[in-house]
Formats: C-alpha cells, sequence, structure tokens
C-alpha cells in the first residue's frame, strides 16, 4: 500500500483520512475507529446502549483496511477528492453475522442513511461481491485493528430492545445517532488538528435553575401587579412542585394568558436538576412562539462572558448573526446545548428521518426534558408515530415529557397513549380556568353574518381583533376598513405577509393597544398560538374547538377589564375554511355553542377531541399514521421517510411517509416587502446573485427567509399566476422550489394570492 509516496504495511500504516490542508499529519485508522468507538458509547452509555454503540464504532470503517482503499486514499490526498471504493459492507457484515443482525444498518447507513431493514442482507452482500479482493485484504487487517473483538455481540443487546420491534427500532434511531455523531466529531477533530473532538461539559443545572428563577423574579418585580398576577404566580409554583416528582409524561394544562412559558421552563430545569438530566429541549409548532420563546429563555439563562446556554434552532436562525457566532452553528449539528429551542417539526423530523444529519442530534433526547407547547397544533395525521416515539423514549431511554397547552388534547384515548402514566403540573385544573376566566362568549351562528356584516361590528369598537380561516377572508374584512379608518388604525396579518412585514405590523398594534389608541386588526390563524396581544373583544369566525379557545386567549388576556373582554363566534355566511377544518368545525358544533358548553369547559373539550379522533379513523390500520407503525415494526426506514416503494413506478410515496407538513408548497420570495425601498433593491440584489451563483450561498439564503413566504400549489393552476413568480434556482416554478414573486405586494395586505392553508414553519 502507498500512502504519502511510500509503501507501508500493517495496522499502525493504515489510514482513515488524509492530513487537513496545510497538516501533515494522516488520521491512523486504528486511532479512528477506537476515538469513534469511545465516543458514541459515552453518547449511548446512558440509554443502555453502550456497547452495541461502541462495537458499531469500533467496526464503521474497518472496509478501509482494504489495499485498494489505502491506495486510493494516498492518490486523492492532494486533492480532496472523494476516494470512491465501498468502505462499510464489510463491518457491517461483521456486526450483523456476530449477532447485531439489524442494528448493523447502523454501520451500512453510517454515510448515506438507514435503509430498510429488511433489505440490509442482500445490500452489503451485493456490495461485498463486487470487490471481493478488496474483502479479503481487508480482512486480514481485522485481528490486528480490533483483536478485541467479541466472537458474539448479540448478548450486548439489552433484553428489552430483542423482546419489542417498536423498542428495538427506536433504539436503533438511538444508536445510529450516537454513531454518526461520533464519527463527525472524530473526523472533524482531526481536520481541524485537534487532540481530540470538543465537546461541551454537562451543565449545571442547579446553577441554571437558581439563575433563571432570580431572574425571574427581578423581571416580575419591575413590571407590577396585574389581576391574574398571583394565579401566575401559583402556577410557577405548582410546576416547581410537581418537578420534584419521577421523570415520566407530564400535563400542563393551564389557561391563555397564565404563564406557561415561564412555569414550562421552570419545571423543566427544576426537574433536570433533580434527576440529573442532560438537557432541556423546547419545541412549539410556529417560528412566531419560537422567536418569542427562545428571546425570553435567552434573556433569563444567558450570561455575558460565558458560552450561551440558549440555542435557537429553526430554519430561519441566522448562524451568521457574529452576536450568535460559531457555537450556535456547530452546536445546531447535534443540540450539543444545555437549553435547545426549536419546531415541532425539526424535533419530530429528525426523530423519523433516515439521513444521518438529521439524526446527529436524536441522541440528545435521551436523558432529557422535551417540553412541547401547544401541544395541540400537532398534526393528527401523525398523531399515532408522534405519541408512540414519546412513550418510547419516556419509558426506556429516560426522558421526561411536558405536554403543554390551554387545550389540553384527549391523547390517552388513543392506542398509543392509553397506558401511559400522566402527572398533572396543577392540582385543580377546572379551578384555575375558572379562576382565570377573562372572558364571556357570545354566537352569532343563525342567522350567518356576513363578513362586512363583522367588520362593521368591530369598527364600533374601540380596539378589536377578528380572526377568520383564509386569507382571502382576512382581505375581505380589512378592505372594509381600509377607506373607511385614519391611518394607523387598521391593520392585516396573514400569510401572504412575509414573517419580516408581520413582525413589523404586530410590533406597531401592540405600540397602540399599550398606548390606549383605537386599533383594528384582521388575522388568520397565525394570531393565535402564543401571539402576546391583548384586545378588549375578539370576534373569531367558527373553527376548531382549540383555535376558539387559542383566539379567546387573545381578549383580556391581562385580566384588567372588570366585566370580561368579550368572544364573538360567528358562522360567516360568505367565509372560506381549510379542507381540513370540515370534519373539526363539525366536532366543535356538537359540543359547542349558544346552548351547549363554551370552548372552555374541559369535559366538553374531551369529549371533542374524542369524537374528532373517531372521525378521522386515526386508529384504522389503513391510515396514514398506523401504516407508519407498521413500517417502523418492520424496521423500515426508508418507508417511515420517504414512504412505501411503489412496484410499478419504483418510486416512493411521499403521502405514506412521515411529514409534519401536508405540503411542503411554493417558498416564495418577496423583496418588496422590506421595510424600506433601500432594503428591497439589496434583496434584489442578492436574488440575482443567487441566481447567477455555480453554488448556492447559504448566508445569503437564510438573509432571505425573513422575506420568503409559502404559497399553496393550487395556486399555480390559476390563470397567469406562473408567469409572476420567477425561479431563484433552476427553471420551472413547481413544489418545492424557491422562486421571486415578480407580481404586486400591497403594503398593507402583502401577495394576492391565497395559500389557503396556515402551515407550520419548518
Amino acid at each position: 500500500m502507498a500512502v504519502g509516496g511510500s509503501f507501508v504495511s500493517g495496522v499502525g500504516s493504515l489510514w482513515a483520512h488524509s492530513p487537513a490542508p496545510g497538516c501533515g499529519r494522516w488520521h491512523s485508522l486504528a486511532d479512528h475507529l477506537r476515538g469513534t468507538a469511545e465516543l458514541a458509547r459515552r453518547f449511548a452509555v446512558s440509554f443502555g446502549g453502550g456497547d452495541v454503540a461502541y462495537w458499531l464504532g469500533a467496526l464503521h470503517d474497518v472496509g478501509k483496511a482494504a489495499c485498494a482503499w489505502q491506495d486510493k486514499l494516498a492518490a486523492v490526498a492532494s486533492t480532496g477528492d472523494a476516494v470512491g471504493i465501498d468502505h462499510k459492507s464489510l463491518g457491517t457484515r461483521v456486526a450483523y453475522e456476530r449477532g447485531l443482525g439489524g442494528f448493523a444498518g447502523a454501520i451500512f447507513g453510517h454515510h448515506g442513511g438507514l435503509i430498510d431493514t429488511p433489505s440490509l442482507r442482500a445490500a452489503f452482500r451485493g456490495r461485498l461481491a463486487e470487490a471481493p479482493g478488496n474483502v479479503a485484504s481487508a480482512e486480514r487487517e481485522l485481528s490486528g485493528l480490533l483483536p478485541d473483538l467479541p466472537e458474539r455481540l448479540d448478548q450486548l443487546v439489552p433484553a428489552g430492545w430483542q423482546a419489542d420491534p417498536l423498542v428495538g427500532e427506536m433504539a436503533l434511531r438511538l444508536c445510529y445517532s450516537a454513531l454518526v455523531d461520533a464519527d463527525s466529531l472524530d473526523t472533524s477533530a482531526h481536520f481541524q488538528g485537534l487532540a481530540s473532538p470538543r465537546l461541551r461539559p454537562d451543565a449545571d443545572f442547579g446553577h441554571l435553575y437558581k439563575l433563571f428563577d432570580q431572574r425571574r423574579r427581578g423581571e416580575l418585580a419591575g413590571r407590577g401587579g396585574t389581576p391574574i398576577g398571583s394565579l401566575r404566580e401559583q402556577v410557577y409554583a405548582d410546576c416547581l412542585a410537581a418537578a420534584e416528582r419521577d421523570r415520566g409524561v407530564f400535563r400542563l394544562g393551564a389557561p391563555t394568558g397564565a404563564g406557561k412559558t415561564l412555569a414550562s421552563g421552570g419545571f423543566a430545569l427544576r426537574h433536570a436538576e433533580k434527576h440529573g438530566l442532560r438537557r432541556v429541549i423546547v419545541a412549539v409548532p410556529f417560528l412566531t412562539i419560537t422567536e418569542q420563546n427562545a428571546a425570553v429563555y435567552r434573556r433569563l439563562l444567558d450570561e455575558d462572558g460565558a458560552e450561551p446556554v440558549v440555542l435557537e434552532h429553526h430554519s430561519q436562525a441566522d448562524f451568521d448573526d457574529p452576536k450568535v457566532g460559531r457555537w450556535a452553528r456547530l452546536a445546531a449539528e447535534n443540540w450539543d446545548a444545555p437549553f435547545v429551542v426549536t419546531t415541532f417539526v425539526r424535533l419530530f423530523e429528525s426523530l423519523y428521518a433516515r439521513k444521518p444529519s438529521a439524526m446527529r442530534r436524536l441522541h440528545r433526547l435521551t436523558n432529557s426534558v422535551i417540553v412541547l407547547d401547544e401541544v395541540q397544533a400537532l398534526p393528527h395525521a401523525m398523531l399515532a408515530p408522534i405519541l408512540d416515539g414519546l412513550r418510547l423514549l419516556v419509558r426506556h431511554f429516560g426522558t421526561t415529557v411536558l405536554l403543554s397547552s390551554a387545550t389540553q388534547p384527549s391523547f390517552w384515548a388513543l392506542d398509543e397513549f392509553k397506558d401511559v402514566p400522566c402527572t398533572d403540573l396543577i392540582p385543580d385544573t377546572a379551578k384555575l380556568v375558572s379562576d382565570l376566566r377573562r372572558v364571556r362568549y357570545e354566537w352569532q351562528l343563525d342567522p350567518k353574518p356576513t363578513l362586512a356584516g363583522i367588520a362593521g361590528q368591530a369598527a364600533s369598537e374601540p380596539a378589536a381583533l377578528a380572526v377568520v380561516n383564509t386569507t382571502a377572508d382576512a382581505k375581505v374584512v380589512f378592505d372594509q376598513w381600509r377607506d373607511a379608518e385614519p391611518e394607523g388604525v387598521a391593520w392585516h396579518l396573514s400569510t401572504r405577509m412575509c414573517p419580516d412585514h408581520r413582525r413589523r405590523v404586530l410590533e406597531k398594534v401592540r405600540t397602540r393597544l399599550s398606548r390606549g389608541e383605537r386599533v383594528l386588526l384582521v388575522a388568520t390563524q397565525l394570531i393565535e398560538a402564543g401571539v402576546d396581544v391583548d384586545f378588549p373583544v375578539v370576534f373569531r369566525a367558527l373553527a376548531p374547538a382549540d383555535s376558539l379557545l387559542q383566539s379567546a386567549g387573545r381578549a383580556n388576556r391581562e385580566g384588567r377589564m372588570a366585566d370580561g373582554g368579550r368572544v364573538v363566534v360567528f358562522a360567516p355566511e360568505d367565509g372560506g375554511q381549510p379542507p381540513t377544518y370540515k370534519t373539526l368545525v363539525g366536532c366543535a358544533g356538537r359540543q359547542f355553542g349558544p346552548d351547549r358548553a363554551d370552548p372552555d369547559d374541559l369535559a366538553a373539550l374531551g369529549r371533542y377531541y374524542r369524537d374528532v379522533y373517531d372521525l378521522l379513523n386515526l386508529a384504522d390500520g389503513q391510515h396514514v399514521g398506523q401504516r407508519i407503525q407498521q413500517a417502523r415494526r418492520r424496521w423500515e426506514f426508508e418507508t417511515v421517510a420517504e414512504g412505501p416503494l411503489d412496484a410499478s413506478t419504483k418510486r416512493r410515496d411521499r403521502k405514506l411517509a412521515f411529514r409534519m407538513i401536508d405540503d411542503d408548497g411554493i417558498s416564495v420570495v418577496t423583496p418588496q416587502g422590506a421595510e424600506t425601498p433601500e432594503l428591497r433593491r439589496e434583496l434584489e440584489q442578492l436574488v440575482e446573485e443567487l441566481r447567477r451563483a455555480p453554488v448556492p450561498d447559504l448566508a445569503g439564503l437564510r438573509r432571505l427567509q425573513a422575506y420568503t413566504t409559502n404559497v399553496h400549489p393550487s395556486a399555480l393552476r390559476r390563470p397567469g399566476v406562473m408567469a409572476l413568480m420567477r425561479p431563484i434556482f433552476g427553471n420551472d416554478v413547481r413544489r418545492g422550489v424557491l422562486v421571486e414573486w415578480v407580481g404586486e405586494y400591497d403594503d398593507a395586505t402583502g401577495i394576492s394570492i391565497d395559500p389557503n392553508l396556515e402551515q407550520f414553519v419548518v
């Protein structure tokens, strides 16, 4: 074998990686195997997979011992090109045949991703048969590389992992995560010239909890009292008391405005301290809440001069911002941070992904506290795999899960959660709901009012919020106000507007509310979850029960109105609704209304959710969630992540894959949404630079995210719409691409296309 121009032999002269540029140090294969193995063990030992992960790491690159691989590495060392010779299949075979079985798939997929396990044996055997000489030369080095390799590895697999295929499937995901993270860290350390991988020490959650509690008290002391301040204090105290309980599933069902963000954060930090857990992960459904919550936690936990505590990780997080720094960019790769704030999409699509880039962070979920805020927003279609994944993490991998929502779903009515014990953080939720009731409901269902009529009713109020179900309806209401109201009074908020435009509107609305000035706002569902506004009256178009209650949380939020705020629920005669609403609105109508319960009635809310689950057939074996569960039981990782393979087309059906978002839509960049003409010109120039660049500039793409909105693919069926979208990459306007909007963009309402659906932000 020739390396660096000379022929060498023996284990000590086998290499895993060439030197980094400007460095003469080669990366020993033996060192890389042991380094990866030890690190993988460190990541997996806390959930019982230390030995399995160790041998996956020790075997993952043994195929590099082949003479042909070593010779090719020497040939490409100066060019940086890939070796291009299989090095994963030998280690896969050794692990498989010595008893690790399907867990050997972690080795086979450590670069390309996990495959369906029923195909694993044929896949690695086929690769090995292509180059028997390579296999033989690498096998001769195996005993020298790994002299302590046991003849049998099956006894290292915990019995519980072997007894239940779903437990085993989740364990393989976690071991794979430990392997690929360890491999990446050990390799990066070599190319950075480090003696060992850079790992953050475990956080001192005792210190973090005390800091959080102290700063929280200081902030509240400066705000002055409000009528519901004492109730929020009681919610916080109840959460801290419950944090002393054993690990498991917890539920925080406090009403909107009860201070759940601070209470759940305090619970998570105290619980992590009590049980020696390694991190807190807060996941939320919408980008607005992610940014809002991350700002709160960062303010209470980060310290000047110290490494940051809070990592904000979502698609619009700007890792090029100097204030964020290199730390956040690296920590986001594997969530090596004490406190992570992310989205539902990022969390659960990582859990059920198959590629190493998404799964590196997965092992960080074990022995952690996971807080799911606004948990009612989890997509119904995916509840079976989501709830089962949470159940497994709690029961087998040391995780605590907190489900936080003012509208707690009846998850325990579903098979995946029916036997899961749960602790309520609030001892008497019904009393708290009654004590915190800040609104009275009115109903306008029969006769049905028009949207123009609702706009007129709202305009008769000093300040009012109208929440409707589609962006088209929002524009109808706003147009009624636009010419009739003085400048600065009427505002519009929907996904027709880019995120930065929406942010500016919310700032101006909050300012007017704080000054007691007249303000009218019409919004779609995006206003409901976690957006902190306080109106005396809210008009809400008939919607699913959780949406009704979330909208009500924007009325009299601080409880300052002696007679309570008003929430007017109306069924618009000329209004629309997303297709997914039909069943949910029907269920809401059977439980809530003028002669029935109000939306904050907990018993009626429980009946509503059970009715929804039954009508959506979530337990039916042909439902997409149950089909994903069936694929998981067979350890079919590609099928879960990308859908089953169609025998005739040889393509995978994405509609049957695990997806948090029903439709990726079309990402539309709107420079017209910039605050100033100068900024608009800068953004237009950036778009042109990206269009001409041979390789997309990631920093530029991130800068555009604040001016990018998602348009439903149905918009492409409208005459002339495609002509108003100009591709930034490629030549076609289609689903999943990035395009520039070259049509009109209204300063108040944004682009003139109705996306039809509010969607999760990835």
